[in-house]
């Protein structure tokens, strides 16, 4: 693995030095950073330079991703190091971008997406482009992590993810002279021990592969956060900033909110940040322009969207808050008025936007939730966390930004394209831009509103049924909130949301050990008879691993169903709506 030890940072460290390494032409032009910009066309980007000396950097449909992206261009910037972005949603999207642009570059970032999948082998490159992956998503290829000629693995492998020794995966074959023979020298081959006894270690040998392979490719599950990597990169260069600093928090933000992470490894990477965070942020107020931006690291409540949204709506439409109180009941939200009351919180101050709030109940709010927490069961109600001020403007968390961020990627205007969200949450991550991340809170409001009512109703009429080795429940067609969940996180959240709550009111112990499945119409494509498929481990799982991944793709073959496993996160895939009833009876089968 010698071969993959190449960091980016050595590269860019190159590239500053006028080094060879990316053939680049570094005497551009000089031109006013302020008109700087990357467009988009078709839903593949361009850059501003009438040149084919550059750098294709292609990143996923997710916040961590896209947060990479704008660290990286930043220092791409700072080193006139030409680029094209291009935002990828799909294993089509990676082939259909590299073959835009396959004969003008030598160099390719990809970012949280292409590490699971053999990069070179679906592409098929000229032996003169390498590919440099930072991805989050795990397994990470074998042959990627081996490839040394055409791929860097930039992203650090954890001591968990047991990757699989060389020689147990790739071996020479065996020598034609030892194969092939006249026809006389063959019958004598049959009967030769040796060749014999070489051709049965053979055999086990592929079978003991197999099992390796298996065992390291049946969970899919996330490695560390790709800004926090980005971040690294530039703080080892000298070139890093507080709002470089606040992409590596929002990006490593999202994999806590998403369950992608577990909560003991983000307290290391929080402490990591933290000591960043001290160090850009040493001095007072008092000593900075007010116009400065200024990153804290505080204690949060884990209430969606509370700053901006009344205390009431963020409790109730927060996943941890509305499963632990059972707010969907009448004695969860008679639960919900006792809390309040007890820290001497008005109703009518609850009610109303928090902003609205007295400033005295403001100030002690937090402190007002955490000593009643206990009582209500809510011991994880805080977390650490960051905010984000600047000047006088109002105050935002780390989860503001994901929450706001998540909503424009997953818009369901049908007037915008993907290429459109894609560069409204790049945009809405610039502090000048937040006009934009306000949509965004908007936006999200009404995702988290829809995924509660869908959970409600999915509680309400006993829609969430138990296959045996795993629960299912089903959006129906002409659900008007359908329109939201045909898109990976909000399906996601909906699923975590609606096993949640299922067993907060199941009087089955074993719920607790089941998966769940949800399926979705597809309404954001024009193939009707489409449906979205989630799969998520039991809430039992300590570990964010998932098998579904693999489950679907053996379902799918067996079946011959029509699937499309397309999504880089695996526990996601398209299916028809006609196939969907045998391709569970094929899942029944295998995880039985």
């Amino acid at each position: 693995m010698s071969g993959n030890s190449e960091t980016l940072r050595e590269i860019l460290l190159r590239a500053a030095l006028k080094h060879t390494c990316f053939t680049l032409d570094l005497t551009v032009h000089s031109m006013d950073i302020h008109h700087w910009h990357f467009g988009l066309v078709k839903g593949y980007g361009y850059d501003v330079f009438n040149t084919c000396f550059r750098i294709l950097v292609l990143a996923h449909f997710d916040i961590d991703g896209i947060c990479a992206s704008k660290i990286l261009q930043s220092l791409f910037r700072t080193d006139h190091i030409l680029y094209t972005v291009v935002p990828i949603k799909t294993r089509t999207d990676l082939i259909k971008a590299y073959q835009q642009h396959a004969e003008q570059i030598k160099h390719i970032v990809l970012l949280n997406c292409g590490g699971c999948v053999d990069i070179v082998d679906i592409l098929q490159p000229p032996e003169d482009i390498v590919f440099f992956v930072a991805d989050n998503h795990r397994p990470l290829d074998i042959c990627n992590i081996y490839n040394a000629d055409q791929v860097r693995i930039l992203t650090k492998l954890g001591d968990d993810e047991e990757v699989p020794a060389f020689d147990d995966i790739f071996r020479e074959d065996e020598s034609d002279e030892e194969e092939e023979s006249d026809e006389e020298g063959g019958k004598r081959q049959r009967f030769d021990e040796a060749a014999l006894e070489r051709r049965r270690a053979r055999r086990q040998w592929e079978q003991q592969r197999h099992k390796i392979l298996f065992d390291y490719t049946q969970f899919s599950y996330y490695g560390s956060s790709t800004a926090s990597l980005m971040f690294d990169i530039a703080w080892k260069l000298s070139k890093d900033s507080n709002e470089l600093l606040w992409w590596a928090i929002v990006g490593e933000s999202e994999l806590l909110m998403s369950d992608r992470i577990e909560q003991d490894k983000y307290l290391l990477v929080a402490a990591e940040l933290q000591n960043h965070v001290s160090r850009l942020n040493h001095k007072s107020q008092d000593e900075q322009p007010l116009d400065c931006l200024r990153i804290t690291f505080e204690k949060e409540l884990q209430l969606g969207l509370y700053r901006h949204w009344s205390l009431v709506e963020s409790m109730r439409h927060s996943l941890y808050t509305a499963t632990t109180l059972k707010l969907w009941t009448l004695k969860g939200e008679k639960r919900l008025h006792e809390l309040l009351a007890e820290m001497g919180l008005p109703l009518s101050q609850c009610k109303q936007k928090y902003c609205g709030m007295d400033v005295a109940l403001r100030k002690e709010l937090q402190s007002l939730l955490e000593s009643k927490a206990e009582k209500y069961g809510l011991d994880n109600l805080l977390f650490a966390s960051f905010t984000l001020s600047h000047g006088f403007r109002s105050k935002y968390s780390a989860s503001d930004y994901v929450y706001a961020t998540l909503a424009l990627l997953e818009t369901s205007d049908d007037e915008r394209t993907a290429a459109d969200a894609f560069l409204d949450v790049t945009d809405s991550l610039s502090i000048t831009k937040l006009s934009l991340l306000e949509k965004g809170i908007e936006t999200s409001k009404q995702q988290l509103e829809a995924v509660y009512r869908q959970m409600q109703t999915f509680l309400d009429m006993n829609q969430v049924i138990s296959a045996g080795p795993f629960l299912y429940a089903t959006v129906i067609e002409g659900t008007p909130d359908a329109k939201f969940f045909s898109a990976p996180h909000c399906i996601s959240l909906l699923a975590r949301f609606t096993l949640r709550a299922h067993v907060a009111v199941s009087r089955s112990k074993k719920s607790r050990s089941l998966p769940l499945i949800i399926t979705t119409p597809d309404v954001k494509t024009m193939e009707s008879n489409m449906c979205l498929v989630c799969g998520i481990p039991p809430v039992s799982e300590e570990s964010p691993r998932n098998f579904f991944g693999k489950a679907f793709e053996q379902a799918a073959d067996k079946t011959g169903s029509k699937a499309e496993l397309e999504f880089f996160d695996t526990n996601i895939i398209r299916l028809s709506v006609d196939d969907r009833s045998k391709f569970f009876d094929a899942l029944i089968s295998l995880l039985s």
